[in-house]
């Protein structure tokens, strides 16, 4: 195999397009196409049997009173926030996906951004703590990348201080904070199961709580605010995750184990083989956590690595593999929030500079190993020949 990167024109390491993540889905034979012909059979696609079973098997795996199965994260967000009547300041970090943010813009809350650690991505307990003021209602924590937050931290502050805490856990199924499931921890936490996460739905979330009350706001709201006598409680939205849905987060949920472990594998494959890069660094998880690794997040230092973050990115393009600068830019950046940044106390040096370079790699669940150590390989050679890669790319 040439040892020259396809930027300076050899072959590609990959004949085909390698893209940065491929659901992995349960066989249609094993149960699945005999339960979707039944739907079909019955009429009931919505608000059945599935659904119930379904959520009754997240909240046991999750070891929770309530899993309310809804058409979105994001809209799971929304419903959580409504019911814990967020308002005034949240504190919440930018080093995440905007709908961690938008519900409370929805909602008239004042998103403040607080900076992350600049280990592990993770929003920071010293920069939550003083970041409170007497307006501050919660806080918002992210198992960015599937990397648990600093949990007990941060209930720690919330308890002290008397605030709300949510975490945003879209990335969090297959994840392990001290050997327990994401999901049980805070006042809640909301999934995503659309096809990027371990657990698929093909699109939904889950709002997972001990809080009786909350879960059963999040249930009316899902229907509109109907508490069932076709009148409104409170202006909700339809949020229904219907039965197709249900059926196939049920079969995903048995292979929820195994993606997990698997993902973990490769990601150990990863750093084994570019441990001795330069300016390669990876996301650091707590010894006793596990990550789901819903993304393979790196950082490239360019002064160490020889290229910057994008022009690895555009190097690695070239040999048809497929990469994502997530979070980048970070959302106090965006158009929508640019107003606020005046009103920022928190400089957010880590987040910008994390997200200057962070940079995500290809990975899913039934991942060949052959295929990581190639990617691998890549970028090694991309390194190697840093100067003329740049160079290359300048012409």
């Amino acid at each position: 195999m040439s040892t020259r990167p396809a930027v300076l024109s050899r072959q590609p390491a990959f004949e085909t397009f390698v893209p940065i993540v491929r659901p992995t889905l349960p066989r249609f034979e094993d149960g699945l196409s005999r339960q979707m012909a039944g739907l079909f059979e019955s009429g009931i696609i919505t608000k059945g049997d599935y659904l119930i079973e379904f959520e009754s098997r997240i909240a046991k795996h999750l070891g929770v009173r309530n899993a309310v199965a809804v058409s979105s994260g994001t809209l799971g967000l929304l419903l959580t926030y409504h019911g814990l009547g967020l308002k005034d300041e949240v504190l919440v970090p930018s080093f995440t996906f905007m709908a961690t943010v938008h519900p409370l813009l929805w909602l008239g809350a004042e998103p403040v951004f607080v900076d992350i650690d600049p280990r592990t991505w993770n929003i920071d307990p010293a920069k939550v703590e003083a970041a409170i003021t007497p307006r501050t209602t919660a806080i918002v924590g992210v198992h960015n990348f599937g990397n648990p937050a600093p949990i007990a931290e941060l209930e720690s502050i919330a308890s002290r201080h008397g605030l709300k805490l949510v975490f945003d856990a879209a990335h969090g199924f297959g994840s392990l904070y001290q050997g327990q499931p994401v999901g049980r921890f805070g006042d809640v936490e909301v999934f995503s199961l659309s096809p990027t996460k371990l657990l698929v739905a093909g699109e939904g979330g889950i709002v997972s709580t001990d809080d009786d009350r909350l879960a059963e706001h999040v249930r009316v709201g899902r229907e509109y605010g109907n508490p069932g006598d076709y009148g409104s409680d409170f202006p909700g939205v339809n949020a229904r995750m219907p039965e197709f849905n249900a059926v196939l987060g049920i079969h995903s949920l048995a292979m929820l184990e195994e993606n997990a472990s698997r993902r973990n594998r490769l990601v150990a494959a990863y750093r084994e083989a570019l441990d001795s890069v330069p300016g390669i660094t990876f996301q650091e998880i707590a010894p006793d956590n596990r990550c789901s690794y819903k993304d393979l997040a790196i950082t490239v230092d360019e002064a160490a690595f020889g290229l910057a973050r994008d022009e690895l990115a555009s190097a690695l393009h070239a040999e048809n593999i497929d990469t994502r600068k997530y979070h980048d830019p970070p959302v106090h950046t965006h158009k929508t929030y640019r107003d606020r940044i005046g009103r920022q106390r928190d400089p957010l040096t880590v987040t910008t500079e994390i997200s200057a370079k962070s940079l995500s790699l290809p990975i899913w669940s039934h991942m060949e190993l052959d295929m990581v150590e190639r990617i691998c390989a890549s970028i090694r050679e991309i390194h190697d020949h840093g100067l003329e890669v740049r160079q290359a790319l300048a012409g």
